[in-house]
């Protein structure tokens, strides 16, 4: 994930919305959002290279990582442990977020640079080994793409902005949240973050939805918690831009009975 905006216990209607996108290598194998059978409750993708997964809940469990960009310090995802690991392992366990986080101390440091969002009914927990400050988030909105939490780069800023303007409305407009996610505008140069890489790149991944000749989004996820406990995640996959698309939805109960699929 290279973007992820989360509007989190501010309204007793819907106390909980996630707006994602993941961008990833084209060539990348993937699987789309499913039903994990050794995991009971799980939906997620899967990443094929690494058997992790970049977002994912379990019942009233949520979970999203994004990588940092750190230019020549990135070695590309090559450490011993896979970054997909922590959200797999976190909806797979029975830790609460505290204790997961607690538990993942000493191997910390194994993996390349991230950030880590982890979530139930209740609460948010941030956790990044480039920031030594694990904690746990009021309720707020909050943008994260590959630097720290609420780092405001142009398409962060903008993220939350178009965030703030759905919540005021009296329901979601959920095309109006895909279309926040599907927004390919690019910074101006004078705005650009230096993470290190060339500056070309730096602007085409400026862009909430990015569209390269080989890397760019890959999907895009919206999570959405009502007030009655209902749950409900979509996935939508492109393949040509953000015009384009596949899509799978899941909604289930507060106990995590299945209402339809």
């Amino acid at each position: 994930m290279c973007l992820i905006l989360i509007a989190h216990q501010l309204t007793e209607q819907m106390p909980l919305l996630v707006l994602a996108n993941r961008d990833e290598f084209y060539a990348r194998p993937t699987v789309a959002a499913e039903y994990w059978d050794e995991s009971p409750g799980m939906i997620a993708g899967r990443d094929l290279a690494s058997g992790g997964t970049w977002f994912g809940v379990r019942n009233d469990r949520w979970a999203t990582v994004t990588n940092i960009r750190e230019g020549l310090r990135d070695n590309g995802g090559r450490s011993s442990r896979s970054r997909g690991w922590l959200v797999r392992d976190y909806l797979q366990g029975g830790l609460v977020q505290a204790d997961f986080i607690a538990s993942i101390k000493t191997i910390i440091d194994d993996f390349a640079g991230f950030n880590l969002l982890l979530g139930d009914a209740e609460e948010l927990w941030y956790v990044s080994n480039r920031d030594n400050n694990p904690r746990l988030l009021p309720p707020g909105i909050y943008g994260l793409s590959n630097h720290l939490l609420d780092t405001p780069w142009p398409k962060v800023v903008r993220g939350k902005a178009g965030l703030n303007k759905l919540l005021r409305e009296s329901s979601l407009d959920q095309e109006a949240a895909f279309a926040l996610l599907g927004d390919t505008t690019r910074a101006e140069d004078e705005d650009l973050p230096d993470t290190g890489i060339p500056r070309e790149w730096e602007r085409a991944l400026s862009a909430i939805f990015i569209t390269m000749s080989e890397y760019g989004t890959r999907c895009s996820t919206l999570l959405k918690v009502k007030s009655d406990g209902q749950r409900v995640l979509i996935e939508r996959r492109f393949n040509e831009g953000p015009h384009k698309w596949q899509a799978n939805e899941f909604r289930w109960g507060p106990q995590g009975s299945l209402l339809d699929r």
